[in-house]
């Protein structure tokens, strides 16, 4: 069965004033899009295309050498995306609480130290790609990956990620991307990020 683009739970202007409409619509509708078409062409015909986008992300090794770069270049972008969506909200922002909200205490000292950690991380990636706030197995850990990697090629469970590609920002930001870093936080749903950190754990 072929991959889609998950619809958006909530409408383009939701985000704003934070991420504008224009910016959502052509980010989902376009780029999302534009992934999933990419890596459905790459995998058709193949038993690949029955799996989860992160078992196969997981697996390049056994993808074909010839559809290895287009799988994890767009299976990568389509995986990236679908969570960046699911974390984000009109009634977004605020602070974490129970479990991760002890756990971002207890690892980074608090909320603050966290975004600022990821931020960081965001403004120092060079060129386009994601910051992450990650359980790596055994606790939280922040990195940052280039294009469309993800932290799942490493066996990492991604809560959060932020896309600093310029198509995720410059509309309304330009190249202004530490101030679209720190708008994002208003958008972010802590309670989606919550539900990923608890089955993350097991």
């Amino acid at each position: 069965m072929a991959y889609s683009v998950p619809d958006l739970t909530y409408a383009f202007d939701a985000l704003e004033p934070h991420i504008d409409a224009r910016t959502t619509e052509i980010h989902h509708d376009k780029h999302h899009a534009a992934y999933v078409a990419n890596l459905n062409a790459a995998l058709e015909g193949s038993d690949w295309m029955d799996r989860p986008i992160d078992d196969v992300l997981q697996n390049l090794d056994a993808i074909p050498e010839d559809k290895r770069t287009a799988v994890r270049n767009n299976g990568g972008g389509h995986a990236n995306h679908t969570l960046f969506w699911e974390i984000m909200g009109p009634n977004g922002g605020g602070d974490p609480s129970g479990a991760l909200g002890d756990a971002i205490s207890e690892k980074f000292g608090g909320l603050a130290d966290l975004r600022s950690a990821v931020n960081d991380a965001g403004v120092k990636r060079f060129g386009s790609g994601w910051t992450w706030l990650v359980w790596d197995g055994s606790g939280l850990a922040v990195e940052s990956t280039p294009n469309q990697d993800t932290p799942v090629m490493d066996g990492k469970t991604p809560l959060l990620g932020i896309d600093v590609w310029e198509h995720a920002y410059y509309l309304n930001y330009q190249n202004r991307r530490p101030d679209y870093l720190e708008a994002w936080w208003n958008v972010v749903d802590w309670d989606a990020v919550s539900a990923r950190f608890d089955a993350a754990r097991g």
